[in-house]
């Protein structure tokens, strides 16, 4: 089974055990990178492992290779024998592994150090691409008993996907596969699948001192995360060979909460699946690696509701009306008379074999309707004039589900053509975000829905239509979820507007995803344990800022 590795990157000895301790029950093993270290705290490095009680790689890395040891070779191998000098008999004192670079050269440190039982990771950097993984795996043990440690930067989906070929073809060899960046995320969770010896995590809210930004590599820039994220949330110890993969795929995903939700339920249903981000820039290269690792289902948000539709061989009727997808799943093939079901009545989806394809439907639509009627306390939305904000994927979704819910509509969109398209199709109102909008738009006041995603997470400063100022009679909902009040929605509430953020939207379309991957009804008691979970988050994110 794949280890958790925990990096220690802070620059004393007594910080590193303060975060171990802090994360001790979610790491398996710990790196201690003396590159990080203050000089000073060079002279105790060698009690460290002691110190840790679990076992410790000791790691010193260069500039070069991603790390901040800026002085000469010979210095640093003088720092690493000091670190494995007089090695105990009980090893639980001494370092476990050591990693050396493929291009270090030092044969009498290496003989002393497999005498006394320390493992060497024999390690190499790509920051530039993936090159030939497999080749490299190959040749960089010099020894059978080393393990062998590539590290390389995706630059897409076809570089993930030759990540996991090469995990496939090397699974003899005892190895460390890693994925840097926003694209590797998904490799480092899924490490067993790779057949990888170990993945790292880091305490996030760590930094490395003694570096500016401008030099600073942080990683979580790499892709590293938190050791209780990666147990808890991702079940990392559970992954074995029959656990199913599921996932979200959009770019650049960096505020999903949809694994969170997944990975929770899977949790408490006890199915055994894990879900986790696919960032990709193209729609193909991710078909591509859901055929290599069997990816069962997928949540699709922006760009590509839209876009994803060509992809598949089977859609649904909410697909069609809203021309835009959310929700994908692999099959053999699928009853639409089951997926009316679920479209009107929230019942089970009921699949029956026959070509092997893609299937979509759209679960915004009940989730956008069920999350704005339940708080209005409505059944439908006669008699309400609505402007939508956005003609997106979402925004698609959202108008679908006003038609059928007999509202009326005003469209408004940064790029007018788009609020014309989709305003068209259903005899709805349209025009820019501009001055020539606001007349109209107060004749269209009593409910105004924020489809786009400006105002999202790390872009909290955007407010999608700052020229409309609220009188406070109107119903605000922004979809958007993190965070959970916008710039948009602070400036309706402070009028006195009743509003609505994208939270309850987003789990009560997930209870259809849920219900579309697995065939089974969602457990409705716990959506509140949902909504306080995501709450929970809030409130932690919070406290981090402060």
């Amino acid at each position: 089974m794949a280890k958790i590795c925990l990096c220690l990157n802070a620059s004393t000895i007594k910080r590193n055990l303060e975060i171990l301790e802090k994360y001790r029950k979610y790491a398996d093993i710990a790196e201690l990178r003396v590159d990080c270290l203050d000089p000073d705290e060079n002279f105790y490095i060698r009690h460290f492992p002691e110190q840790a009680g679990i076992p410790v790689i000791l790691t010193i890395r260069r500039k070069i290779d991603g790390g901040y040891f800026l002085s000469g070779e010979g210095a640093r191998v003088t720092l690493l024998s000091r670190g494995l000098a007089f090695a105990e008999a009980d090893k639980r004192h001494n370092f476990a592994y050591v990693d050396l670079e493929e291009d270090l050269e030092v044969p009498g440190l290496e003989e002393a150090v497999r005498t006394f039982g320390t493992g060497i990771i024999r390690s190499s950097h790509n920051f530039e691409g993936v090159g030939d993984i497999t080749g490299k795996i190959k040749s960089l043990r010099r020894i059978g008993d080393e393990i062998a440690k590539v590290a390389v930067m995706p630059r897409n989906l076809k570089d993930v996907q030759a990540i996991y070929r090469s995990g496939r073809e090397t699974r003899k060899i005892t190895k460390i596969i890693i994925g840097m960046g926003n694209y590797g995320v998904n490799t480092r969770i899924l490490a067993e699948k790779l057949g990888s010896f170990l993945s790292y995590a880091s305490a996030e809210e760590e930094q490395i001192s003694g570096h500016t930004p401008e030099d600073e590599l942080s990683l979580s820039a790499l892709g590293q995360i938190s050791p209780r994220e990666m147990a808890e949330q991702y079940r990392f110890r559970d992954i074995n060979s029959e656990t199913d993969i599921y996932g979200v795929v959009g770019f650049p995903l960096a505020t999903s909460y949809s694994p969170l939700i997944f990975n929770t339920l899977f949790n408490r249903e006890k199915i055994n699946a894990v879900y986790v981000p696919f960032p990709a820039q193209n729609l193909d290269y991710f078909f591509e690696l859901a055929r290599d690792l069997n990816i069962k289902g997928a949540s699709v948000t922006i760009p590509y509701k839209e876009e994803i539709i060509s992809h598949l061989s089977n859609v649904s009727g909410s697909v069609r009306a809203a021309g835009a997808c959310n929700t994908i799943k692999a099959i053999n093939s699928i009853d639409e008379s089951a997926v009316a079901s679920i479209e009107s009545a929230g019942a089970s989806i009921k699949s029956a074999a026959a070509s092997i394809g893609w299937s979509g439907i759209n679960t915004d639509t009940l989730g956008f309707s069920e999350s704005l009627l339940g708080f209005l306390d409505k059944k439908n939305l006669r008699g309400q004039k609505i402007t939508v904000i956005g003609a997106g994927g979402a925004a698609r979704a959202v108008v679908s589900e006003i038609f059928r819910l007999k509202g009326k509509c005003l469209i408004l969109n940064r790029t007018p053509a788009r609020a014309r398209e989709l305003a068209l199709h259903y005899g709805y109102k349209w025009g820019g975000l501009d001055s020539q909008a606001l007349d109209i738009m107060e004749r269209y006041s009593d409910i105004i829905i924020q489809t786009s995603p400006a105002g999202t997470f790390p872009d909290t400063d955007d407010d999608p239509f700052e020229l409309y100022h609220f009188n406070g009679h109107e119903t605000v909902m922004d979809l958007v979820y993190n965070p959970p009040e916008t710039v948009f929605l602070k400036r309706a509430k402070a009028t006195g507007c009743n509003v609505l953020n994208g939270v309850d939207m987003l789990v009560r379309q997930a209870k259809y995803q849920y219900q579309y991957f697995f065939d089974r009804d969602f457990p409705e008691q716990f959506i509140p344990v949902l909504m306080g979970i995501l709450q929970n988050r809030k409130e932690h994110h919070e406290k981090e800022k402060k």
